[in-house]
């Protein structure tokens, strides 16, 4: 039997009557509102309500009131044109789309803007001060060998981790180029962290070429972000560990050890052979300028001689016996200077020559008289020496 034939008292049983046991007639439901029909609410006695209250509403039985329509449709298109105002924070840039897309100049600064509502524009803001990170090669404490394990250039192991700070550059590119922007930065991050290293020896990585492969990194990184046009702007890569694989460290600190007592060994040479190699210039330099005070004092007293002797051969040659005379008198005074004896011309003498007792004490040495040389006023003899 159907579940709504009223001649079926249901499961339930029959309805309450008002008085006693009376029941409504089958075919019938109950009239008035709140009761309830056979098997469950009545749901027709409740749209007859709401469509009642809707009718007294907009204008009871007799239809709807223009007056309202119009004052509903008037404060519905000034709430759609105030919702086209926007305010943009210092940090923030607005990037406008008008259908979905953007122009040349669709952005906005910091300040209260306005835009056609919607559907016909809208707005999304994009923070472009704020500072992004992207870690490579694990968090600070957690590691990711996946990410950190890198082939050096000298075919070297090396645990490498790293961050990355960028910011977005071009709002407008950075919506709409990128799909995932941070999966993206990190991507290229090792990616581009993998290729310098693989360019790169094991030694300078971990010593002081780190400064090096952040910037090749970094540069690497703005290069392949550009030709995408992501609007992404690379601020600054930071290498925050670089050492060989835990299973190395041991065998790879004995060899640095090594090597930096081969690297003492060579600049304590190398000091040595600077020394040595300063005082033999030194001592170089001391010679050769003694050499050329010599071969100065040389040359001039070699000139002065010839002069000289230029000079004295004029004279001889004016008066030849006159210069011969003095020079042997000058020549015997220079000999006998320092000399104690005393030359006496005794030739008519009669009574004994008494000297003083100084003529007889030791002279002391003096210089070589300086020889003048001035005109002979005496005549050359006839025949004289040429």
């Amino acid at each position: 039997m159907p579940w709504n034939d009223n001649a079926n008292p249901g499961p339930w049983g029959s309805p309450p009557g008002g008085d006693g046991d009376k029941r409504d007639p089958p075919g019938r439901r109950p009239q008035g509102g709140g009761g309830r029909g056979p098997g469950g609410p009545d749901f027709n006695a409740g749209l007859d309500r709401l469509s009642r209250r809707l009718r007294n509403a907009l204008g009871g039985p007799g239809g709807v009131r223009p007056g309202l329509v119009g004052g509903v449709a008037a404060v519905a298109f000034g709430a759609w044109l105030i919702s086209g105002f926007y305010l943009v924070q210092p940090s923030e840039r607005a990037v406008i789309f008008t259908f979905g897309a953007v122009g040349k100049n669709d952005w906005a600064g910091p300040g209260l803007h306005y835009h056609v509502p919607m559907p016909i524009q809208h707005v999304e803001k994009v923070a472009v001060t704020t500072l992004n990170f992207a870690d490579v090669g694990g968090a600070a404490n957690a590691d990711a060998p996946a990410e950190s394990l890198m082939l050096t250039g000298d075919e070297q192991i090396i645990d490498l981790d790293f961050r990355v700070t960028w910011r977005i550059d071009d709002p407008a590119k950075y919506l709409f180029a990128v799909r995932d922007p941070d999966k993206a930065v990190k991507a290229v991050a090792e990616s581009a962290m993998r290729e310098v290293v693989g360019k790169t020896p094991l030694q300078p990585i971990i010593s002081t070429g780190r400064g090096a492969v952040q910037q090749q990194t970094k540069v690497l990184m703005q290069h392949t972000l550009d030709s995408w046009g992501a609007g992404i702007e690379v601020v600054e890569v930071q290498i925050r560990q670089a050492q060989p694989p835990p299973e190395v460290i041991a065998a790879f600190r004995d060899v640095n050890n090594a090597q930096q007592d081969a690297d003492s060994a060579v600049n304590e040479a190398n000091t040595y052979r600077n020394r040595v190699i300063n005082e033999a210039k030194g001592d170089a330099a001391a010679i050769t300028q003694q050499a050329e005070a010599y071969r100065e004092r040389a040359t001039r007293e070699a000139i002065g001689d010839a002069a000289r002797f230029n000079a004295l051969y004029a004279e001889y040659r004016r008066a030849p016996g006159v210069t011969r005379d003095r020079i042997y008198i000058e020549t015997m005074e220079q000999v006998l200077r320092a000399s104690n004896k005393v030359v006496i011309d005794a030739k008519g003498a009669t009574a004994p020559i008494i000297l003083p007792p100084d003529v007889f004490r030791p002279k002391a040495q003096t210089g070589a008289p300086q020889i003048e040389v001035g005109p002979a006023q005496a005549t050359p003899p006839k025949g004289g020496g040429q």
